[in-house]
């Protein structure tokens, strides 16, 4: 099976020359010649990547992945995804490429969309975007594409690294942490890191616009959208209404016991929200929910730090490398996001992993994923579990 580990007669060619613009870091290196699927989205992002990758010659083809879910339609309105799919086309008039839409939405659904809701109805706080990359984009799309591409080319914010002489790949962090994307890279395995390409990993988000700019891309004022990857413009409370629907419960303080309000379903908050709860004489925010008795229960800023956790538990990690750190003193994200907290981990029984924070964290959320960090480097995580002290 051809891929960019083992095209080893193909020179070696740098993305950079005459589209640099001051203050970029080095050129990414590529290999020349390669035959590239790239993942198109509509936006910025993705549009820079083919970009800078049909420049330097390379062979593409464009892929919109159609994953919206048309059986939704009763509050879709409008197809959300038109607008996507015109700046796409758009783009690739513009730079000359073919275009392929690729219809995922049965894929989706199952694989994605099925356990999301499976586990907001259980009380957790999922992370479909997760699964959207290690069981879509570089999965169903992987089993579409076959071994006709040598490589498949996205627009996200991270860096892959050769490690060692066995061909290894490690993901490490983009330098704009606030746009880093690895926390929804983590589970990817090996073989999907193989054939991956992230052209725009190593710049910062304003640089990407300022290329965007000079290479005068249909989309390049375009704003970034910040929906969960299946639902885009679409609210994910109206997701979630069409779905569950709605069952009043009380909101109680939980140091007091008084009830302070309603909520419409315990599926719709998750652990440390504050906005969206309707309660006067705040902020108040989420530290515990009542799955059985559909009781949400917040604190009041004055008490809500100490209700933070220093500890939980990771269930079924998976690790990019294959096989568990070695190193016990690492770092945690328990949330996309700029911030990384310093923690030790220690294995326990049955796949699970202890993991004590140097600081407590306030919004930590069973069904969220905690994802392990060594410096720059993403080691995987595992669905956070539970938790044990305060």
């Amino acid at each position: 099976m051809k891929g960019l580990l083992l095209i080893s007669s193909l020179r070696t060619l740098c993305l950079g020359g005459k589209t640099r613009l001051r203050g970029l870091p080095p050129p990414v290196c590529y290999l020349e010649s390669v035959k590239i699927a790239v993942l198109l989205s509509g936006g910025v992002d993705s549009s820079v990547a083919a970009k800078l990758l049909r420049e330097k010659g390379h062979r593409l083809t464009a892929f919109y992945l159609k994953i919206w879910l048309e059986d939704d339609a009763a509050f879709l309105g409008d197809c959300p995804w038109e607008a996507d799919l015109e700046y796409v086309r758009a783009v690739c008039r513009d730079l000359g490429i073919p275009l392929v839409a690729v219809p995922l939405q049965a894929e989706y659904r199952r694989r994605v969309v099925e356990s999301a809701l499976r586990e907001l109805k259980a009380g957790r706080t999922p992370s479909p975007d997760i699964f959207c990359n290690q069981r879509i984009k570089f999965g169903a799309f992987y089993d579409h594409i076959g071994s006709r591409f040598d490589a498949v080319a996205t627009g996200h914010y991270a860096r892959l690294e050769k490690e060692g002489g066995n061909g290894a790949r490690r993901l490490l962090r983009a330098p704009d942490p606030v746009k880093d994307q690895t926390y929804f890279l983590s589970h990817l395995s090996q073989p999907q890191l193989g054939r991956a390409l992230f052209p725009v990993g190593d710049l910062k988000k304003r640089q990407v616009r300022r290329l965007a700019k000079s290479f005068k891309l249909p989309n390049s004022e375009r704003r970034d959208s910040q929906g969960i990857c299946f639902l885009g413009k679409i609210r994910f409370r109206d997701f979630v209404r069409f779905h569950l629907g709605e069952k009043t419960g009380s909101i109680v303080d939980i140091d007091s016991g008084q009830e302070l309000g309603q909520h419409r379903g315990y599926w719709f908050h998750t652990i440390g929200q504050r906005q969206g709860l309707g309660l006067g004489g705040g902020p108040w925010y989420v530290v515990q929910k009542d799955v059985r008795n559909n009781l949400i229960f917040v604190a009041h800023q004055r008490t809500y730090l100490s209700k933070a956790r220093r500890e939980f538990t990771l269930a079924d990690p998976h690790w990019i490398s294959g096989a568990a750190p070695l190193q016990q003193h690492l770092q945690v994200k328990v949330r996309h996001g700029p911030g990384l907290i310093d923690c030790r981990i220690e294995p326990l029984p049955g796949s699970r992993w202890r993991v004590r924070l140097a600081q407590a964290d306030p919004g930590i959320a069973s069904g969220q994923f905690g994802i392990l960090y060594q410096g720059e480097a993403c080691l995987g995580g595992g669905v956070i579990e539970g938790w044990a002290g305060s």
